[in-house]
């Protein structure tokens, strides 16, 4: 059974466009929280932001329904493909319980040694965790295109 990672984010006054409902580019903004919170979760103190982490290659966001201040919203994220230097996660806000999302959003992200500045291998630890985490993963799969 896979499990799913999900936060709850804030709506702000800041958010809103002016047509009133939340302006695109804040989508980018709760998808890094939640994925994120998503790291500290699965891979814990494994990772580390300074040294070796995962930065991102490419993004890719599909807006399907409009976003209000007064909407309850949540993100609901998970790494799906884990390739030898790359994973691709996919993220998905959801609002007011809905069971279908407003928008949602493709991450690629490359494991990168931040001293050396290079990309590496994932770490086997990582890979692990992942896979742990979530048992249905494409692995070793292309995670190039989005």
């Amino acid at each position: 059974m896979k499990n799913e990672h999900i936060i709850p984010v804030q709506i702000r006054f800041n958010d809103i466009d002016l047509m009133g409902h939340v302006y695109n580019a804040k989508y980018q903004e709760f998808f890094d929280l939640a994925r994120i919170k998503y790291f500290e979760e699965v891979l814990g103190n494994l990772i580390s932001w300074t040294h070796k982490g995962l930065i991102i290659a490419s993004v890719k966001t599909d807006y399907l329904q409009s976003t209000f201040l007064e909407d309850k919203i949540e993100v609901v994220s998970h790494v799906s493909s884990l390739g030898e230097k790359s994973l691709a996660m996919t993220q998905k806000v959801f609002k007011n319980g809905q069971t279908e999302p407003v928008a949602i959003g493709k991450t690629i992200m490359v494991c990168f040694d931040m001293k050396k500045r290079i990309s590496e291998v994932i770490p086997q630890e990582w890979r692990e965790k992942l896979i742990d985490y979530e048992p249905d993963l494409n692995i070793n799969q292309s995670v190039r295109k989005l």
